[in-house]
């Protein structure tokens, strides 16, 4: 299949601001992180609350940029992109958020929501062109063509998750990162939507970068797992491995057999 998104010794550090007359801070969020994806897998990044999972994920899609290390999509460095380069860059990484509600600009109908990548990436298509695709798309995430002039607070969480992926299709790309993009949903929901995801990544041969702490999330959707702690990857491998036999002594002290069991530290509760 080979290697479409890979991370080489990914840093990335936040200023602190201490006070006056006080030296900045810095916090290490994600410290010196490698590891490879190959194209079509399902990779997940999980760990406990503060373990940088979440600015991991937002590092490899460019929406943060590294204090070091590089990402390479397709082999090639994109640390650096800038311009037309990084509009190419934003076509083929798109990303699905925690809160599909504060994502989505209140202002803006569904139909424009999903039309404005098309327009942006797409621009050989016109106006009736874009509101058939818009028409599909939201077919596509189970929602109807009448929903396209409707507002997001018209609609429950579960549907405003469906228009955020929508939106993330809509440029066509080729790897989905999803922040925990189910944690906020009710359970019944979020297995619609992780059935969703799964029937997306076959039908369009995406690649899904997965953060979540749920264990139920990850057994169900990954083919491997890694595990984040302060900032670092302490273990990686297929997803029965480590959630059913961690090596690493960090993820081993789950709630095993709990109904949405969630990784935290030995000792300490779910985050």
């Amino acid at each position: 299949m080979g290697v479409i998104i890979e991370a080489v010794d990914l840093v990335r550090e936040f200023d602190i601001d201490t006070g006056l007359f006080q030296p900045a801070r810095k916090v290490h969020a994600v410290s010196g992180v490698s590891f490879a994806v190959a194209r079509g897998e399902t990779f997940a990044i999980v760990g406990e609350s503060g373990c940088g999972k979440s600015t991991l994920a937002r590092t490899l899609a460019r929406l943060l940029a590294p204090t070091s290390g590089e990402v390479l999509i397709e082999g090639q460095p994109v640390g650096k992109v800038k311009g037309a380069e990084l509009v190419k860059l934003r076509r083929k990484v798109q990303f699905i958020f925690q809160d599909p509600f504060s994502s989505l600009n209140p202002r803006m109908t569904v139909g424009a929501l999903i039309g404005e990548p098309i327009e942006i990436h797409r621009p050989e298509l016109n106006a009736p062109q874009r509101r058939a695709e818009v028409t599909a798309l939201l077919q596509r995430v189970g929602l109807r063509a009448a929903h396209m002039d409707r507002y997001p607070h018209e609609f429950s969480g579960g549907q405003r998750q469906r228009i955020g992926i929508a939106r993330a299709l809509a440029a066509q790309p080729d790897i989905l990162v999803g922040d925990e993009p189910v944690s906020a949903l009710d359970v019944s929901v979020q297995a619609q939507i992780i059935n969703l995801l799964d029937d997306l990544k076959t039908e369009f041969g995406l690649t899904l970068i997965i953060v979540a702490h749920d264990l139920a999330v990850v057994r169900q959707m990954s083919d491997r797992v890694a595990v984040m702690y302060l900032g670092r990857i302490v273990e990686i491998g297929p997803a029965d491995a480590i959630t059913a036999h961690p090596r690493h002594p960090y993820p081993s002290p789950y709630e095993r057999g709990a109904r949405g069991a969630r990784w935290h530290r030995q000792g300490s509760a779910a985050p």
